[in-house]
């Protein structure tokens, strides 16, 4: 890197910035209780370093740090007790959280990462704490983009994390995740860490290309060399954001012409929906049908397209059933409602015993 001093100071200047913007946005929703993920890593280690010394300098109360021990490796629970340690050292309070049970045999990383966000979850909503800042970087942004692209993810998934975002695992609706170091690399933090002289820890699963995300993060070199860096992935990922926003802007207008709420649930008029250009169309259609179930994810792609076709065909018949919803035309009894309405409406618990024929086709 150079000139490690000047480059610290910089950072740290800038770190500083990013984590106060970040945190005015979050810790006025927060109020004075805030936590930082700790995993021993350099990254969240730099992370609970910098939001220490924000919250000295500005006079708050200091962050809450989490960590999590996973059970997957021998010295698991001896990493935890290091990163309380150097916690307490620092003069926060620390907090360990512990995934019990049988572990899977494989899928291991995402089975982990839906523990871990469970745990430090339900730990936050017991304690009242709304804000969770995470360790985040511009590596972490384009492997993340690399790994989405070699899955096949659209524009939402291409766009990366968000420097704010919803908390990743559903019933944890109130919670939020920030991520203030997304313009850093993991070398600056190193970096940084050496300076101060504070120790990290190494996850030898951070070598096993057992994972795709260490496949990856080694295919980055050769990428690199050929002039895909990672600031350019992240930059990438940054201009698809704002695209992803672009979009929800036109999404949200389309609702407004084509949806009302009515009685428990929406009434749509699909002529106005399916007339908007596809990807807004299926994106005002998803998020209706979201919001009639109340569940926070999106229906699977293939059944939303086969909605929306039968809805811009006029061949939605009688009904159909897609995301806990029921959707149907509305009856000519209906008050207020033009011809050719459609409701969307959360579907009726089915009572046991009842026959399939008398199920409605779904989507």
């Amino acid at each position: 890197m150079g000139d490690h001093q000047g480059v610290i100071a910089v950072a740290e200047h800038r770190a500083g910035e990013r984590s106060e913007a970040v945190a005015r946005a979050t810790i006025k929703k927060a109020g004075d209780r805030w936590a930082v993920a700790v995993s021993g890593g350099s990254d969240s280690l730099a992370l609970m370093h910098l939001l220490a010394d924000f919250a000295k300098k500005r006079r708050r109360k200091a962050p809450i740090v989490l960590t999590v021990d996973h059970g997957l490796r021998k010295t698991s629970a001896s990493d935890a007790r290091r990163v309380v340690q150097w916690a307490k050292k620092l003069g926060l309070k620390a907090q360990t959280l512990t995934w019990r049970g049988k572990k899977p045999k494989s899928g291991v990383e995402a089975a982990a990462r839906e523990a871990r966000y469970h745990l430090m979850g339900a730990w936050l909503a017991k304690n009242k704490v709304a804000t969770l800042f995470v360790g985040h970087t511009q590596d972490d942004q384009a492997e993340t983009f690399l790994l989405r692209l070699m899955r096949g993810s659209g524009l939402d998934g291409l766009s990366g994390m968000a420097a704010l975002a919803p908390w990743p695992v559903e019933g944890f609706e109130a919670l939020t995740v920030s991520r203030p170091l997304l313009g850093f690399t993991r070398e600056d933090l190193r970096a940084h860490l050496s300076v101060i002289g504070q120790d990290w820890l190494d996850d030898p699963m951070n070598e096993d290309d057992a994972f795709d995300r260490v496949k990856i993060r080694k295919a980055r070199v050769a990428l690199a060399d050929a002039g895909l860096t990672t600031a350019r992935i992240a930059a990438a990922a940054g201009h698809l954001a704002r695209a992803r926003a672009a979009l929800e802007v036109v999404t949200e207008a389309v609702l407004a012409r084509a949806a009302r709420p009515y009685d428990g649930g929406f009434a749509l008029d699909a002529a106005a929906l399916t007339a908007a250009p596809r990807e807004v169309g299926l994106r005002a259609l998803a998020a209706l049908l979201q919001a009639a179930s109340g569940q926070a994810y999106r229906p699977r792609f293939e059944s939303l397209e086969r909605l929306f076709d039968r809805l811009a065909a006029g061949a939605l018949g009688a009904g159909a059933t897609l995301h806990g919803c029921h959707i149907s035309p509305a009856p000519k009894s209906s008050r207020n409602l033009r011809p050719g309405t459609l409701l969307v409406r959360p579907e009726k618990p089915r009572k046991s015993g009842s026959s399939a024929g008398t199920a409605r086709r779904r989507a």
